[in-house]
């Protein structure tokens, strides 16, 4: 078998970038129908790269994932 971890990595990345570009989906909706949101996402993120040696701040976790700073997207985009 081989390791999954490229397979997981992209579809991680995949995720990611659709979240980015649906701005309609607010993190309400998601926590309502799947159980998770953008910032479950940026911990998640960020426990694995702590997990792994590596120290991620919960600013850029959220960063990495919203594809800016947390403040701007809710500006823009939170309803």
């Amino acid at each position: 078998m081989s390791d999954t971890t490229e397979f997981e990595a992209a579809a991680f990345r995949r995720l990611v970038a659709h979240l980015r570009e649906r701005h309609d989906v607010q993190n309400i909706d998601l926590m309502n129908l799947a159980g998770f949101c953008r910032n479950c996402l940026a911990d998640w993120f960020r426990e694995a790269a702590e997990a792994g040696g590596e120290v991620i701040g919960k600013e850029e976790a959220r960063s990495h994932v919203y594809g800016m700073p947390y403040a701007e997207w809710k500006a823009k985009y939170q309803k």
